[in-house]
C-alpha cells in the first residue's frame, strides 16, 4: 500500500519477489531448525555420569591401587629367599674337575660318595711344575656358577646369577636392619646387571643398570658409571683393572657359560 493524498493506494509486488522472500524465510526458517537441532544432539550426546557411577568408578580405582600396591610390597619389600642349586652327578663330577684343573685342593663332595660317606680327595703327589698341556682356558656355565655360591649355604639363599649373552644378571634379597625406618626388618630385592664382553684388545665390564625393589636407580646414586667400560675408566697403570686387563685374550658369554680366555 502507498499512502498518497490521504488515500491507500495499492501496489502490485511482482511474484518473482514474493517467492524470492518466501524462500529467503524458509531458509532461516531451516537453519535455525537445524541450529537447535544439533543443539539438542549434543546436548543428549554428552555423557553424564550419575552420582552412584562416580563413587563406583573412585572405588574401582582405589582397589586398584591398593592390589598393585600389595604386590608390590609382597614381591619386593617381603622378598623370599632362593633355593640352592643343585647338580645333577655328573654336572658335579664336571664341576670337580674344572676346579681340580684351576687349583682347588679341596673339591666338593659329591652326593653318590656322600652316601658312601667316602671323601673324592686325594693325597698330594709331589711333582715338578710343567705348563706343558696346560689349558688357559675358563669355562662355566651358569648352573656350575650358581652351584659355586651354593657351597655356602647362607649365601646361596641371597643371591642368584644368571647368564646370558654378554651380560650377568645377578639378584641379591638383602635383609634390612630392624632400626630402618619403613623398611626395618624386611628384606629388599636388588637386582643388578654387568656386561662382559671383550673388544679392541681389551675386556669390557659395564655396569647396565641397578633396580631396587623394582625401580630403576638414577646413575647418579651410584657413581654415574652406567655403560661405562670400567677396565678404561679406572684402568690406570699398576691398577686392579690394568693388571686384569692385561692378564686376559678374550672374554665372552654365550648360551649361559662364562669364557675366559688368559694369556700366557
Amino acid at each position: 500500500m502507498l499512502c498518497r493524498g490521504g488515500y491507500l493506494w495499492p501496489i502490485a509486488i511482482p511474484s518473482s519477489h514474493l517467492t524470492a522472500y518466501q524462500n529467503a524465510g524458509d531458509r532461516h526458517g531451516h537453519q535455525g531448525g537445524a541450529m537447535n537441532s544439533e543443539k539438542s544432539h549434543a546436548d543428549h550426546s554428552s555423557p553424564r555420569f550419575s552420582g552412584k557411577q562416580v563413587v563406583l568408578f573412585v572405588g574401582l580405582a582405589v582397589l586398584a591401587t591398593a592390589l598393585v600396591t600389595t604386590w608390590w610390597v609382597n614381591q619386593y619389600l617381603y622378598a623370599a629367599t632362593f633355593e640352592p642349586t643343585r647338580l645333577t652327578e655328573s654336572e658335579q663330577r664336571t664341576l670337580d674337575r674344572k676346579m681340580t684343573q684351576l687349583g682347588q685342593i679341596e673339591t666338593p663332595i659329591s652326593s653318590s660318595s656322600t652316601s658312601k660317606g667316602a671323601s673324592s680327595e686325594e693325597p698330594l703327589v709331589p711333582e715338578p711344575y710343567s705348563e706343558e698341556g696346560a689349558s688357559r682356558e675358563i669355562l662355566l656355565t651358569e648352573r656350575e656358577v650358581n652351584a659355586l655360591i651354593a657351597k655356602d649355604v647362607e649365601m646361596s639363599r641371597y643371591v642368584a646369577v644368571d647368564l646370558s649373552d654378554n651380560l650377568v644378571s645377578v639378584k641379591l634379597v638383602v635383609p634390612v636392619n630392624d632400626d630402618v625406618p619403613v623398611v626395618g626388618g624386611k628384606t629388599l630385592k636388588l637386582n643388578f646387571g654387568v656386561a662382559l664382553s671383550y673388544a679392541h684388545g681389551k675386556p669390557v665390564v659395564a655396569m647396565q643398570g641397578i633396580s631396587l625393589g623394582g625401580v630403576p636407580l638414577p646413575s647418579a646414586w651410584w657413581g654415574d658409571i652406567k655403560h661405562l667400560n670400567l677396565v678404561e675408566e679406572f684402568g690406570g697403570a699398576g691398577g686392579f683393572w690394568d693388571q686384569f686387563a692385561k692378564g686376559v685374550e678374550d672374554l665372552t658369554i654365550h648360551d649361559g657359560q662364562l669364557r675366559i680366555q688368559l694369556k700366557e
